[in-house]
């Protein structure tokens, strides 16, 4: 499957691929991966299948979308790249890093971990909300969002979801996602990554402070088969934490790529570390 991408910075730089989460599309960490690109990366953000501009499928599972990141980088001749990924595509990152892990240099999982998550009816409501809105009677976003609104209460879930909305050449809106593709799998996104398999590298877990995604009873496993691991969390942030905490979700992953050591002390307003639970 070819991947749409985005690309920012110098061939032969060092290569960081930023894998999104469920619902999301590479033009959500645009702004972030170029400012990666001005510190001296190549920086490839795709689309995931049946999401943004990539391919749609009715095969929707990490398999699938494990499988999907080996060719992409085999395509580009990408050379052990630093894998960054989040939720849905933290777990795509965290397979693919344990089943290849001769390919990757180092590891950038945000608030998602190995376990089964049980059902999440949060996000069957966010596919039930989208495919409520009638797109051929509506004129411009705002009325998107109107439609949206009382599915979904939270502006800022609603923001990233209208991230999808795109106005076709007829000025008519279509959503770019699969939503029937999705919905038919999503039970397979809360599956776990059950292996004994280490990847050794330097490993860097995020956890959003007020997020359950990752809790400290699934520390034990991640130190397993991530040895080299840090887990690290920012207070006062949910599952979206590179949103709610941008800039300091900047300072903390770019000093954990470049491997400048003053990352843990520029994390934090007041000059001290954030949380680091063990």
């Amino acid at each position: 499957m070819q991947l749409f991408h985005r690309k920012y910075g110098t061939p032969g730089d060092q290569p960081i691929i930023i894998l999104h989460g469920l619902f999301g599309i590479s033009d959500n960490w645009a702004s972030y991966g170029k400012r990666l690109a001005m510190e001296g990366f190549e920086v490839f953000i795709p689309d995931l299948r049946n999401h943004g501009q990539s391919p749609q499928s009715d095969t929707f599972n990490y398999l699938a979308l494990t499988d999907d990141l080996f060719d992409f980088i085999d395509d580009h001749e990408i050379d052990c790249p630093i894998l960054i990924g989040h939720s849905m595509g933290g777990k795509v990152a965290m397979r693919f890093a344990l089943e290849n892990p001769i390919m990757v240099k180092k590891l950038v999982v945000v608030d998602i971990t190995l376990k089964a998550y049980g059902p999440r009816p949060h996000h069957q409501k966010i596919i039930r909300a989208m495919k409520s809105v009638d797109l051929s009677a509506v004129q411009n976003r705002r009325e998107v969002e109107e439609q949206l609104s009382p599915h979904i209460p939270e502006m800022r879930i609603r923001q990233f979801i209208l991230k999808n909305l795109h106005r076709k050449s007829d000025n008519r809106f279509e959503w770019r996602i699969y939503l029937e593709g999705i919905a038919g799998s999503l039970d397979s996104m809360f599956d776990a990554i059950d292996t004994i398999i280490k990847f050794d590298k330097p490993t860097l877990f995020i956890k959003g402070g007020a997020s359950d995604y990752i809790l400290l009873e699934d520390f034990e496993q991640i130190r397993y088969n991530f040895p080299n691991a840090e887990i690290i969390t920012i207070e006062g942030t949910s599952h979206w934490v590179h949103v709610e905490a941008a800039e300091k979700f900047y300072l903390l992953t770019s000093g954990f790529v470049t491997g400048k050591p003053s990352w843990y002390k520029e994390i934090d307003d007041k000059g001290t570390t954030p949380k680091q639970m063990e």
